[in-house]
């Protein structure tokens, strides 16, 4: 009784604080499921295992077996590596966001959240930024892992850091994409089978692991100028050297057009769904 008569009340108290109060209570709602995500995460033993060991397993992987057979013109190949390695971790990470909104609307959390005076925005913003969160992690861990196995960044603190934060942007518009992904699978599993036949293309048909001139030349077109390419592009330039602005620009035209076009359909697919 008592949650009848408080709901009510709590949504009047917003709609009477104006625009203003909106915006504050959307950015609460935002932070408080964005909250709920990095504890389930923490209790969740495969998101940390996917979080953590997996990406240190490609980076021991790449590096001594088969870095001593990929010779990358100019530069040592764990210095090569690792910007792919930031860029194909974040991505796989996105599929998080898939499998936590599918998991939501099966078990019907979603409708519990539409139920109660909170933004409705606050549901894709909060998975968004619970990923977002996990991905600074992420790229702080392997930042380490790369340094025990002989990474160095060339250029100093504040081009790699710009790098990171590249990166960390991509990985935010991979959210929205794959909270589409999850909105519109009917559970978990589907969301992931759905993920990944569109990740594994776009990451290992890209420079990330080795050079886009040494792949066969039907597929040099599509690899050189899909955005993991030039994301991962941009990256290496920031944090080893060589020219950066084109590559710059074109990874954030790249992120932003992903945010602008799938950010959109997943608002949709989730009043849809819900």
């Amino acid at each position: 009784m008592s949650a009848a008569t408080v709901i009510p009340a709590e949504s009047a108290t917003r709609v009477a604080h104006g625009p203003g109060a909106k915006l504050r209570w959307a950015v609460s709602d935002t932070l408080a499921l964005a909250n709920r995500n990095l504890i389930n995460y923490v209790r969740i033993p495969e998101a940390l295992f996917f979080s953590s060991v997996q990406p240190v397993m490609f980076v021991l992987l790449f590096r001594y077996v088969f870095g001593g057979a990929i010779h990358p013109t100019g530069v040592s190949y764990v210095d090569y590596l690792i910007p792919g390695i930031f860029v194909q971790t974040v991505a796989f990470g996105a599929i998080a966001t898939a499998i936590g909104l599918a998991e939501d609307l099966q078990k019907g959390i979603i409708e519990r959240f539409r139920a109660l005076p909170m933004a409705r925005s606050a549901v894709l913003a909060g998975r968004t930024v619970a990923d977002l969160v996990r991905n600074v992690v992420v790229a702080l861990l392997i930042t380490g892992v790369g340094y025990a196995v002989g990474f160095r960044v060339q250029t100093g603190v504040l081009p790699f850091i710009a790098g990171l934060a590249l990166i960390l942007f991509f990985a935010y518009a991979l959210s929205w994409g794959f909270a589409f992904i999850g909105l519109s699978a009917p559970n978990s599993e589907t969301a992931q089978v759905m993920a990944f036949p569109l990740l594994f293309p776009l990451t290992f048909a890209s420079s990330a692991f080795v050079q886009v001139n040494t792949m066969p030349h039907w597929l040099q077109g599509f690899a050189g100028h899909q955005p993991f390419t030039i994301v991962i592009n941009a990256t290496r330039a920031l944090m080893l050297g060589g020219p950066t602005a084109t590559l710059v620009w074109q990874s954030l035209a790249w992120s932003i057009g992903i945010i602008v076009v799938l950010a959109p359909l997943a608002v949709r697919r989730y009043r849809r769904s819900t």
